[in-house]
């Protein structure tokens, strides 16, 4: 009984262990990386760099991006803990939810673009001892799916 009781400890603090390491913390300054990153059918922006403020469960980024549109900045504020979260995109009410899934960070909204309802699905993953991050988007709607994909560099 002592030898299952001492295992049965063990695996529970490696579980635990593994889960506090789980949850990056994406805070810093990013820039994207061109050459890394895929827009599939959507024009690339120019010149794209993000500030996130990250203190879990509250996650806040200022996104400044240019190209053929011009020069557009967004902010967004969110929680990580699976309630909802409202931000005004472009003079768009957007209500996202944030939520952990191991050391992903997933965003999943709808937008309404050009009278086309789209549903968006954002994967966070950290790599590079926490100098990349990379944000795969799976969009899908009337028209088909596609994905996008934004590679940031810690500045």
């Amino acid at each position: 009984m002592t030898k299952r009781l001492a295992i049965f400890v063990f695996l529970a603090l490696a579980i635990g262990g593994a889960l506090a390491q789980a949850a990056p913390n994406y805070t810093g300054e990013w820039k994207m990386n061109a050459s890394k990153s895929d827009f599939g059918p959507v024009p690339a922006p120019d010149k794209l760099t993000r500030k996130i403020t990250h203190e879990d469960p509250n996650l806040a980024a200022v996104t400044t991006q240019s190209g053929q549109q011009g020069e557009v900045t967004t902010e967004v504020k969110y929680t990580t803990d699976g309630k909802d979260s409202v931000n005004t995109i472009r003079g768009v009410e957007v209500k996202s939810v944030v939520k952990w899934e191991g050391d992903k960070l997933i965003i999943t909204y709808k937008r309404d673009i050009q009278g086309n309802e789209l549903a968006f699905k954002e994967t966070w993953t950290m790599g590079d001892e926490g100098k990349t991050l990379t944000i795969t988007t799976a969009i899908s709607g009337a028209m088909g799916e596609f994905a996008l994909k934004l590679v940031l560099e810690k500045q």
